[in-house]
């Protein structure tokens, strides 16, 4: 019988983070793949991922609304504690083999705790990273919970290891995100006018044909209060220097509602005659435009990792991604408008761009079904310090 592998994805970004091993699962003949799609995923004001993960030729087996309206710490706390409760009632019908977590979000945590109590085998996506603020926290409370761990680098490997994970639950399989950045590089030039007005989105008629950047910033949990402050000098910054911009809309973190009334109210009382704003995209398509692009600005960990991988220049704003690994194509700035505006300028005007492969090569979905179908799924631990 093939080994029932449920995948639980929460939020736009997770999409990304796990597609080409979704395809590879599903093709594999040892494996079944379960999908359910759960919390901000489900959710409209956040691009409604599922209907893109719908589009795409996935079927979902359960759907699992679990977000309390707030954007704050208290609803992220509360949500969590909605889909532990409802998790556990969606793998007590599906009755998986193995379960799958992805990354860091704070919904990651609910997936792992039920599975975990159910005695469920947990395989954890994208352990062993460094970043700060929740995330840590988080992304190392769920290796603790995990069974096996599928890393996107050596370093994470070693830090994971060093947590007392035996090493040979541990595989090095490269991160899935980078298998579609290793797609849409490869792919024919895209059209970006044609592109862009599949998806809509409000705002000024940005004229691309001379180049653009890209904005993506998300809040700061840890930095709850900051989150307007935060977001006004990116905008103060995109609005001074004049850049054609495309700006996507900020996840389910806490801080999310403070970013997004920050950005309506400033697109009231100031002329945004260059940026127009989008809520989602496709993965291939939102990796075309980057490819196509001058650059990204804010604080998204696609700066980091895809677009290390492919060359695109990133000015990454603030400490949401601090520690975690980094190429050539990231310049770090604090939250300043004037300095933000400044490193736009300088990096967005290189014309070397070169390709990193700290996440991996292009091939980690192959490589996770591989290990899915063959490691040794066990609900026992010893640490091994």
């Amino acid at each position: 019988m093939p080994r029932k592998i449920c995948v639980v994805i929460t939020a736009r970004p997770s999409y990304s983070r796990i597609r080409t091993a979704l395809e590879a699962i599903r093709a594999h003949p040892d494996l079944e793949l379960q999908l359910v799609i759960a919390a901000s995923a489900l959710l409209d004001r956040y691009g409604n991922a599922i209907n893109v993960i719908e589009s795409e030729g996935f079927k979902v087996d359960r759907k699992v609304y679990m977000i309390v309206e707030g954007e704050n710490l208290v609803t992220s706390a509360k949500s969590t504690g909605f889909g532990l409760a409802e998790l556990s009632t969606v793998f007590d019908d599906l009755r998986p083999d193995a379960v799958i977590t992805i990354a860091d979000r704070f919904e990651t945590i609910a997936t792992a705790i039920a599975a975990a109590y159910m005695n469920i085998p947990l395989v954890h996506i994208q352990g062993g990273e460094v970043t700060g603020s929740i995330d840590e926290k988080v992304r190392h409370a769920v290796t603790k919970l995990a069974d096996v761990h599928l890393v996107s680098s050596d370093h994470a490997a070693t830090r994971v290891i060093s947590m007392g994970e035996r090493p040979e639950s541990v595989f090095v399989t490269g991160c899935p995100s980078i298998d579609l950045a290793r797609e849409a590089r490869e792919a024919e030039p895209r059209d970006i006018d044609a592109l862009l007005k599949q998806y809509g989105g409000v705002g000024a008629d940005v004229d691309v044909s001379n180049g653009y950047i890209v904005v993506m910033q998300h809040p700061v949990t840890t930095e709850f209060g900051l989150a307007q402050k935060h977001v006004l000098e990116t905008l103060t910054a995109v609005r001074e220097g004049q850049f054609p911009t495309l700006w996507f809309w900020p996840n389910v973190d806490a801080g999310s509602d403070q970013t997004s009334k920050s950005i309506r109210a400033f697109r009231e009382h100031h002329a945004m005659r260059n940026v127009h704003f989008y809520k989602n995209m496709k993965p291939l398509d939102f990796l075309s435009l980057l490819i196509n692009s001058r650059g990204i600005v804010g604080n998204s960990s696609v700066a980091i990792r895809e677009c290390a991988y492919l060359g695109v220049p990133a000015v990454n704003i603030g400490s949401r991604q601090s520690g975690r690994d980094r190429g050539r194509n990231v310049i770090d700035v604090d939250y300043d408008h004037a300095a933000i505006r400044e490193a736009i300028t300088t990096n967005f005007e290189r014309t070397d761009r070169h390709s990193d492969l700290l996440y991996g090569d292009g091939t980690a979905g192959e490589q996770i079904a591989d290990v899915l179908a063959k490691a040794e799924l066990t609900i026992e631990k010893r640490l091994t310090y």
